[in-house]
């Protein structure tokens, strides 16, 4: 019997096995909204009600008075004082509107806001997703083996190992050709199809880790319905070796079902044979029915919890394709860094601990300062999707208007997150940041030590002038240039005020050591943990995202009004209703 089909009976076996001990696992079921509003923790106060939050509100008119050479000229280890170091990453924070009272009070709002007791609460698997009545554990997703995470009562760590273990098998099986398509060829391309947080963390990964990965094996991702994306991604692959991992929950998400099925027909169109289906579609899910109905051998399915948010979630199954890329060491690697965030977070001290801080000073720019955006600023361009990543993790999560218990927020929730790989960035909107009218707090990202070292001292190293940019924009954005020194120049006085850059504005800098898979994972978990933190003051639920599914619902409503043979009575609103017209007389309908 040749190697490969001794390996696929294998594969099967074990995953038939594993599957039948995951689905029986209780913590998978999903538990229904309580009935009535859950009780909100006592510790859980409203930020607007604690001393801290009086005491910030009165020292915020010194803050937007505050002038940055002046702060820099008077402390000479600002710089110092205001950083914090852990896990090769270090943030500096100095070049933010705070001095050392903002600090401390920043640090009493969270403690009088039970930040603390919520972490402890979450990482014991409580229920702290009051809305949806689930347990809020992906730190479960990177715990090591023979640990104990606990949801209602049931260690789910063992669980999470035994999807691990198929995954790596799987990977493996692939990266070596003993996973054949239907035609006996080796896969060349694996295809994620997903949407939501079962692409962007799955495509962000695969962008940052790049170098990390199996050239022989391409891997792409789609995720918009609008055709072209599907078209674009599949015109140059061959079905006879293109893998597809379809990754929804529910198996029922309608952009990826959509894209789903069109991926069936496509595979079959020439290969013919649906029995070819199972050879060329793996599922991320839980709905097995669904899945056997697609096609897709359910000992190829591979699943994940409700107690795993889909933004929290590349980790998990979510994040094979990942794992075929990278190959299952570097994906634990992956891991590994996820953890080293998660017991930092979860055992510094506040004073020195990377989430508390740059959620802090994220508070304070929000609040008090009343700037509506941050930009995220990758001098990398690995991390050239990181900025798209956490605009779902950050806004979707804390993009609330009411409390957990229902009232109205009386202040204001997540900023809009956004931003581009620097250099590009420079030569596009940091006009903007420098002298626009309204100042947006940035976070420059970068790594002491490059991948690859392009360049030579004749010609200019690469890195170094990189590192140069990044350093020199944070400099210019809080020191600016006066009027001074623009007329110093000899700038004729007409010009002066163009050519004067107001500085003040406040920007974080995270510089560590090196890209890598372990560096990765720490900084993802720790912008997850500086979500928590925000989230936690606010006293929003960062674990629901009810904001997105009144479109959804509409949208479904619509579809048959635009594809019907007969135009149909909609009943919207006139707008909508001649929008549906001119595109049925467009479309020839």
């Amino acid at each position: 019997m040749p190697a490969a089909t001794l390996s696929r009976k294998n594969t099967r076996k074990n995953n038939r096995k594993s599957t039948r001990a995951k689905t029986a696992t209780p913590a998978r079921a999903a538990k229904a909204s309580p009935a009535s509003a859950p009780t909100v923790p006592a510790w859980h106060v409203a930020p607007d009600k604690t001393r801290a939050w009086k005491r910030l509100a009165a020292l915020a008119k010194r803050g937007r008075a505050m002038d940055l050479r002046q702060a820099f000229a008077k402390d000479r280890s600002r710089g110092a004082r205001f950083a914090v170091e852990a896990l090769g990453i270090h943030l500096d924070y100095s070049k933010n509107l705070v001095d050392g009272d903002v600090v401390d009070a920043l640090l009493a709002l969270a403690k009088e806001c039970g930040v603390a007791k919520h972490a402890k609460a979450m990482f014991a698997g409580e229920a702290i997703n009051l809305t949806e009545n689930r347990a809020v554990l992906h730190a479960a997703l990177r715990a090591p083996k023979g640990s104990v995470m606990k949801v209602d009562g049931e260690n789910v760590v063992p669980h999470v190992h035994a999807v691990l273990d198929r995954m790596a098998a799987f990977a493996d099986a692939v990266r070596s050709g003993a996973w054949r398509g239907h035609t006996g060829k080796k896969i060349t391309a694996v295809v994620n199809i997903g949407i939501g947080g079962s692409d962007l963390g799955p495509v962000m990964a695969y962008e940052a880790l790049k170098d990390f990965t199996r050239r022989d094996i391409a891997c792409r991702y789609v995720s918009n319905i609008d055709g072209e994306d599907f078209y674009e991604k599949t015109r140059d692959l061959d079905p006879e070796t293109t893998l597809f991992v379809v990754s929804s929950k529910t198996f029922t998400t309608i952009e990826t079902m959509t894209n789903a099925q069109t991926a069936r027909a496509w595979t079959l169109a020439k290969l013919k044979n649906p029995a070819a289906v199972a050879r060329h579609f793996v599922a991320v899910s839980t709905n097995a029915e669904e899945v056997a109905k697609f096609g897709i051998d359910t000992a190829n399915m591979f699943g994940f919890w409700d107690w795993v948010g889909g933004r929290y979630s590349m980790d998990s199954a979510i994040g094979l394709s990942t794992m075929i890329a990278v190959g299952p060491a570097a994906f634990h690697e992956l891991l590994a860094g996820f953890r080293d965030m998660d017991e930092h977070f979860r055992t510094a001290p506040a004073k020195k601990n990377l989430p508390y801080h740059l959620a802090l000073v994220g508070i304070w720019n929000r609040e008090f300062l009343g700037f509506d955006t941050v930009a995220v600023l990758p001098y990398c361009q690995y991390l050239h999707r990181f900025s798209a990543y956490l605009q779902q993790l950050d806004m979707e999560s804390n993009g609330k208007r009411v409390q957990l218990d229902g009232a109205a927020c009386r202040w204001q929730t997540a900023p809009v997150i956004w931003g581009e790989p620097g250099t590009n960035g420079q030569h596009a909107f940091y006009q903007m940041i420098h002298q626009g009218s309204s100042p947006v707090p940035c976070d420059f990202l970068a790594f002491a030590k490059p991948l690859h070292d392009v360049g030579t001292p004749a010609t200019g190293m690469h890195h170094d002038i990189l590192l140069a940019n990044l350093f020199a924009q944070g400099e210019a954005l809080a020191f600016g240039k006066t009027p001074a020194e623009v007329r110093a120049e000899g700038t004729p006085e007409w010009l002066v005020p163009h050519r004067t850059f107001p500085g003040n504005r406040p920007s974080n800098t995270l510089l560590c050591e090196k890209l890598s898979p372990r560096m990765l994972g720490r900084l993802i978990a720790l912008y997850e943990h500086k979500v928590f933190v925000q989230g936690s003051i606010w006293r929003v639920n960062s674990f629901d995202q009810w904001g997105v599914e009144l479109g959804k619902v509409l949208a479904k409503r619509i579809i048959p009004e635009l594809s019907g043979a007969k135009a149909a009575k909609t009943g919207h609103d006139s707008s909508t209703d001649a929008l549906i017209a001119r595109y049925r007389a467009w479309r020839g309908r």
